[in-house]
């Protein structure tokens, strides 16, 4: 899936998002962006979420903890502090910013979770390098970060993706939605990033070979913060 110059994606530029959120704040303000006031909503959002795709599936409904996670994308361990160290034996984690990797691997937030074992691999690296091993997650949680690979990359690692899960497991995806009228994909300077809209994703999804099994939007964020829609998507291959 080549990219056209004129797309929004084809100006994401790795080194500069990096630099970028270098800058950043180590810390569930930095995270969020400045609205760390969304986190407890978020966490239960997607705690709920979780919880209705395993009432769906008769071959997680009868454990009582997933085998292993990765939080994709992971930044400070916010999500796998919050909810997946919660839902999962182990968590892996995988970010590419070497400050947030200092804090996954030595920071004081997650000390409880590394002593009890809860906490796995610490990868330093971008998605659009990662090559996880074959069969191994039963959860595989995407939150804001997919903005920054590019369509052709993103296809490229849902497939890997989809060859790391367990059988029955799932790729979550949860980002924002693009809301212009038109539907286009915007590109944010800032962050060298993009946000697509849901027809795009659901494009890159099925070009992935992954089947979106269940869908919803993120409820509870307060509208006058002025946010994009946020929407959570749980995939599988589709010959599964």
């Amino acid at each position: 899936m080549a990219d056209s110059p004129s797309d929004p994606d084809s100006k994401i530029d790795h080194a500069a998002a990096l630099d970028y959120w270098s800058t950043v704040s180590a810390d569930v303000n930095g995270m969020l962006g400045g609205y760390p006031q969304i986190s407890r909503v978020d966490l239960q959002g997607s705690a709920n979420f979780l919880a209705k795709l395993r009432r769906q599936s008769s071959f997680s409904a009868a454990r009582t903890a997933l085998v292993r996670g990765v939080d994709c994308g992971a930044g400070i361990g916010r999500v796998t502090l919050g909810f997946l160290a919660k839902v999962c034996d182990v968590v892996d984690m995988v970010e590419p910013v070497d400050k947030f990797v200092h804090e996954l691997r030595e920071g004081g937030g997650l000390t409880t979770l590394r002593g009890a074992g809860k906490i796995g691999d610490v990868v330093m690296a971008g998605l659009e390098d990662w090559r996880p091993n074959p069969g191994v997650y039963d959860l595989m949680w995407n939150q804001w970060c997919l903005g920054h690979l590019t369509d052709a990359q993103l296809v490229a690692y849902l497939q890997r993706s989809a060859a790391a899960l367990r059988k029955g497991g799932w790729v979550v995806v949860k980002e924002n939605l693009s809301n212009t009228p038109d539907g286009s994909d915007i590109f944010d300077e800032l962050d060298n990033s993009v946000t697509r809209a849901d027809d795009k994703f659901r494009k890159l999804f099925q070009g992935a070979g992954l089947d979106v099994v269940r869908t919803e939007l993120q409820s509870g964020f307060p509208k006058g913060l002025g946010l994009y829609p946020v929407r959570q998507y749980a995939l599988q291959p589709a010959s599964r």
